[in-house]
């Protein structure tokens, strides 16, 4: 089975991106159902398209759902910057729940 792609948006220089960039990487996202691999993409980087820069740039630490279940790009909420490491696979875990609920 196909694991869904958490996209996170950073950018180097970002104390907040560099700490929720942390936090994902220390977590078991493949433990979820389905399973989940993380992508982090720099913001400013030449790869990513200028429709993408523009909406997100400002905006970074941004995370997104590159849902195969889906078939869609889904933007989740803001993650809270003091949500504690061991809360994050809990936070995630719910939010995809909601999604896959009302889809």
């Amino acid at each position: 089975m196909n694991s869904e792609v958490l996209i996170l948006y950073s950018r180097k220089g970002c104390c907040l991106c560099q700490t929720l960039e942390k936090k994902l990487s220390n977590i078991r996202l493949e433990s979820l159902t389905p399973s989940i691999v993380l992508h982090i993409v720099d913001i400013d980087s030449k790869k990513v398209s200028l429709d993408i820069q523009m909406k997100y740039t400002n905006e970074v630490p941004v995370i997104v759902l590159d849902s195969i279940k889906l078939l869609k790009k889904i933007e989740l909420p803001r993650i809270p910057p003091r949500l504690k490491e061991e809360m994050l696979l809990s936070w995630i875990e719910k939010n995809l729940n909601i999604l896959y609920k009302t889809a």
